[in-house]
């Protein structure tokens, strides 16, 4: 158990994103824009918003549009700068001044719990969050990631977010069992990656917001490759979990699956109707 805060938020952004084939043969998945902003940019603010100032970003071969986002363009700054489209630039320069970002790379897709081990030298020996940029959250009050760190002040242990979702869909997630010790929340005692309904031990469904102590890191090493041939995080948090180390947390707010079509433009629509209502 750690009694340090969270400092670090780690972005796994390597995969190739093929559900959205031909656009992300040459750009990236995590750039795809919800409005006029880039999936990844909203994760980022979420973390921003949850107080912490050094993203870690895994990528793999070309993701460079990621890194060129999150700096500045001299030259675009200049050809704007003194009319009226200035002001374009506002949100996503003051992104960079509030927060430091690093990188390194996945050189094979092996899964998420790959990824995120490969982020071990980013993250050091202390807890973090993970945002997955795929999954698109909003509230009108606290994010996510924000009630989740308030929850690992309390708990200092990992903390995965779970929604409910139709049975029917049990196989397309890491699904967890366990103990409700507060309202919604959960101690973990089982989880199985992308089970069949008649398999699964519930309709709680891991999404992509994670908060893990970094002896994970250790325990990933020593994972064998699962579901589908890749490291699951979900087979390393289990190990985890039987130490009592996890609970899971329903999550107050909306959830946007914008690795589906349907879902980018579920969300597309929903930041568009939100955008209408505010001006």
């Amino acid at each position: 158990m750690s009694n340090e805060k969270i400092k670090k938020c780690l972005f796994p952004a390597a995969g190739y994103g093929t559900r959205f084939l031909p656009a992300t043969k040459a750009i990236p998945k995590e750039m795809l824009p919800v409005l006029t902003k880039p999936l990844l940019q909203y994760g980022v603010e979420e973390a921003i918003e949850a107080e912490i100032e050094t993203m870690a970003i895994v990528t793999g071969r070309g993701k460079r549009a990621i890194e060129d986002h999150f700096d500045i363009s001299y030259e675009l700054e200049h050809q704007i700068k003194g009319t009226s489209k200035e002001h374009y630039l506002t949100e996503i320069r003051d992104v960079i001044t509030k927060c430091t970002f690093s990188y390194t790379r996945q050189l094979e897709m092996k899964g998420l719990g790959h990824a995120i081990a490969c982020g071990e030298t980013l993250i050091g020996d202390e807890p973090f969050a993970v945002i997955l940029a795929d999954d698109l959250c909003d509230n009108d009050g606290d994010s996510v990631l924000t009630q989740m760190v308030k929850l690992y002040e309390k708990y200092k242990c990992s903390i995965v977010a779970v929604q409910e979702i139709p049975l029917k869909d049990t196989c397309k997630y890491g699904v967890i069992a366990g103990e409700t010790i507060e309202e919604d929340i959960i101690r973990v005692s089982d989880m199985v990656e992308k089970p069949q309904p008649e398999d699964a031990p519930s309709n709680l469904a891991i999404i992509g917001r994670y908060i893990l102590t970094p002896d994970i890191f250790d325990i990933l090493k020593k994972t064998k490759a699962g579901k589908g041939g890749e490291i699951q995080i979900t087979d390393a948090l289990l190990a985890q979990a039987k130490k009592g180390g996890v609970i899971a947390y329903k999550f107050k707010g909306k959830r946007f699956d914008c690795g589906s079509v349907d879902g980018f433009v579920e969300a597309t629509n929903y930041f568009y109707d939100k955008q209408k209502m505010d001006k």
